[in-house]
């Protein structure tokens, strides 16, 4: 970590917040929460979402949507992203992406 980075910035996470983003496959995501806990930034959320927020879902993503009563993670906070990876790793079912802003 160089001396000009943030003292709060996580040993794990390299970037600055706001260089990479998250981005959640709602096809994949069965909301199980292991970004919401393994994020040190607090970036992602978990909740209930709407089938009319989801307009890309295939027939597959529908049932998963539909199993798991909705639930799905969200990425409410992905400027404060620092591209660490970890809710990547965290993911059972690899539905988290990094992209670069």
């Amino acid at each position: 970590m160089s001396a000009d980075a943030p003292a709060d910035l996580d040993p794990r996470c390299k970037h600055e917040a706001g260089r990479l983003a998250p981005v959640i496959d709602p096809n994949r995501c069965e909301g199980k929460s292991a970004c919401v806990a393994e994020c040190p930034y607090d970036v992602f959320v978990v909740r209930r979402r709407e089938r009319s927020e989801l307009p890309d879902l295939t027939l597959l993503g529908a049932l998963k949507w539909w199993a798991h009563g909705g639930q799905q993670a969200e990425a409410l906070r992905a400027d404060q992203c620092h591209g660490c990876g970890l809710c990547v790793s965290a993911c059972p079912e690899g539905a988290i992406t990094l992209k670069r802003v």
